[in-house]
């Protein structure tokens, strides 16, 4: 493709894009796809010659794209968590991409590690962290929580990677986090190399936080049995229902035994740009790492996750590598980010954000925000307010945990009710929310956040559920 036919064929997709955010709210929220229709829509065989992209390509996303895809921006989208894209993001995704930049070490592309550097620090400002924190962009949380977990590793037995590993030590290592806390601190945990056996999932108060009386006594346990507790994940903002764990008094617990404790706070981070929020995480200065994902509430699109340490020295101990082939003249007067996460390769994120922030400005993030908190307890006040509705958890940010419980109804037939009525709104195409267990029982999350998302749809949303839970 010669840089002529990129500027025709590329002013044909902005067009698009742009179309396609205009008249988002006239498609089903939830992809109404059949497994595998997607897929028969595409020759078997590559193709041998190809072909101009002009009309054909344009052609076949409205064709076969567009109807696989569950629509994330749509205003009527309250499934699992926000995932705005805003499309001044989009716009930095698109220049990143365009760029080809490689942000491995500061020479490969000096703009990609010193922007990184600035928009970073940005947003430590923005949520109110110290400047005892540095911070970097990965992938996901799921990533910083795996290395979060092998600094802590290896803080714990004196870098033992550079020696026997985990197999050369003399008592397991053992890791503590809550119930309700995300998978991928579990499946970090595992491929760190502690073992399921040695993962502690702590049980939660009847607000769903995990129970620090609990956590205390399980690391007590384990250290009578002759282990060696290692670190502690604490979540803000669990997953099911936005729960707070009392960091304040993890912090204390961690610091008395000498844990390593990390902070997941992938979705409420976000909230914490508002002053208003930041008791949520009243103890976060004595977070060794934390993260959080400008990807999710925010909107900077997929994928963009900041992860924060207060000893980067250490990280950069654990992920470092020094083949001859990397090293430079600039090395120890800047940052070579390949040291500070799993990847080598690395796109240069910091584009994203920094037109994100620009374009919005602090005061436009922070509106918008209070915003989705407002409609989110307008919607927990119609809840509590009406008959056979139950809310099922508190509502300290966007999201809204309830069950609809009709009159006479054993647990079990509430569970297959609960399924029944949201499924029934999921394939109408009207809205997309997502059913998850809590306590072994099912509920419905309503996650609110969409960044087109008015109040207007959060009415309407509610009568749907009404109309839907209230057909028997």
């Amino acid at each position: 493709m010669t840089p002529e036919e990129f500027r025709r064929i590329g002013h044909q997709l902005i067009d698009w894009i742009a179309d396609y955010r205009s008249s988002i709210d006239e498609f089903p929220v939830m992809s109404q796809a059949e497994p595998g229709s997607i897929r028969a829509s595409f020759p078997v065989t590559p193709p041998e010659v190809g072909e101009s992209l002009d009309a054909s390509f344009i052609n076949d996303l409205d064709r076969i794209i567009l109807p696989g895809i569950t629509h994330w921006n749509h205003p009527s989208f309250f499934a699992y968590f926000p995932s705005n894209a805003s499309l001044s993001a989009v716009l930095g995704d698109l220049l990143s991409t365009g760029l080809g930049a490689q942000g491995m070490l500061w020479q490969t592309s000096p703009a990609a590690t010193e922007l990184e550097e600035v928009v970073v620090d940005w947003l430590r400002q923005l949520v109110g962290l110290s400047e005892n924190f540095v911070g970097v962009i990965h992938d996901t949380a799921s990533t910083a929580n795996l290395v979060a977990l092998l600094c802590a590793r290896e803080r714990s037995t004196n870098y033992s990677q550079s020696q026997g590993g985990l197999q050369a030590e003399q008592a397991p290592l053992t890791v503590y986090t809550s119930s309700e806390s995300h998978g991928s601190v579990e499946k970090a945990a595992l491929l760190a190399g502690f073992g399921r056996v040695n993962v502690r999932a702590i049980e939660t108060d009847d607000e769903h936080a995990m129970d620090a009386i609990a956590l205390e006594r399980a690391i007590n346990f384990d250290i009578e049995r002759g282990l060696r507790p290692c670190a502690v994940v604490a979540t803000i903002g669990t997953t099911p229902t936005s729960a707070l764990d009392p960091l304040h008094k993890i912090a204390q617990i961690a610091r008395s035994h000498n844990l390593w404790l990390h902070v997941d706070a992938a979705l409420a981070g976000a909230a914490m740009i508002l002053p208003e929020c930041r008791s949520m995480w009243a103890g976060i200065e004595y977070a060794d790492s934390l993260v959080w994902n400008p990807h999710k509430w925010l909107g900077a699109a997929c994928d963009c996750s900041l992860y924060y340490v207060r000893d980067p020295e250490h990280l950069i101990r654990v992920m470092s590598t020094n083949a001859s082939y990397l090293q430079t003249a600039a090395d120890g007067q800047v940052k070579n980010f390949r040291d500070w996460g799993i990847p080598l390769g690395r796109r240069f994120r910091a584009l994203k954000l920094w037109l994100l922030i620009r374009s919005s400005g602090a005061e436009g993030l922070r509106d918008r925000l209070r915003r989705d908190l407002k409609n989110a307890q307008w919607l927990r006040e119609q809840v509590d307010s009406t008959p056979n509705w139950e809310r099922v958890a508190p509502v300290p940010l966007q999201t809204v945990c309830v069950r609809h419980v009709p009159p006479g109804m054993t647990p079990d037939e509430v569970d297959a009710h609960t399924l029944d009525w949201v499924s029934r709104i999921n394939r109408s195409g009207k809205a997309f929310l997502t059913p998850a267990k809590l306590k072994g029982r099912w509920m419905v999350r309503v996650s609110i956040g969409a960044e087109p998302t008015e109040d207007h749809h959060v009415e309407a949303l509610w009568l749907l559920m009404q109309r839907e839970a209230e057909c028997q």
